[in-house]
């Protein structure tokens, strides 16, 4: 089964960020770097990237046939995404494993959500 780890982020973190040191900063990037070389190892892991900044984000809705791009995500949000693995592994609770490991989750929230094969969906 494939499950979405996906490292959430939020004001309270980037302020922490910005007071931390570069040694703790250039620790934290190696500890995601030997999470990734983990989990391919394991043969678990599918993909894995950080986003770019929110601000450079887009939506797109569509308007009687038409895409209309949009500026996002919204000023009001105060979480947003800023990276992810995608891993292969047998359970839930092997994925939380994994989850508890990325080192964004001392600071805040990594959601892990398995994905549907829409192949397998009876539509």
């Amino acid at each position: 089964m494939r499950y979405l780890i996906m490292i959430h982020s939020n004001p309270r973190f980037r302020a922490l960020w910005e007071e931390m040191p570069d040694e703790k900063k250039a620790e934290f990037g190696r500890s995601h770097l030997a999470l990734a070389r983990a989990l391919e190892e394991s043969g678990e892991l599918v993909l894995s990237d950080g986003l770019a900044d929110p601000a450079e984000a887009k939506c797109v809705t569509v308007q009687d046939g038409k895409a209309v791009p949009s500026d996002g995500p919204f000023a009001e949000v105060k979480e947003h995404l800023v990276g992810f693995y995608l891993v292969e592994c047998e359970s839930m609770e092997r994925a939380l494993e994994h989850a508890a490991r990325v080192p964004d989750a001392v600071y805040g929230k990594v959601e892990v959500r398995p994905l549907r094969n829409v192949k397998e969906l009876d539509l």
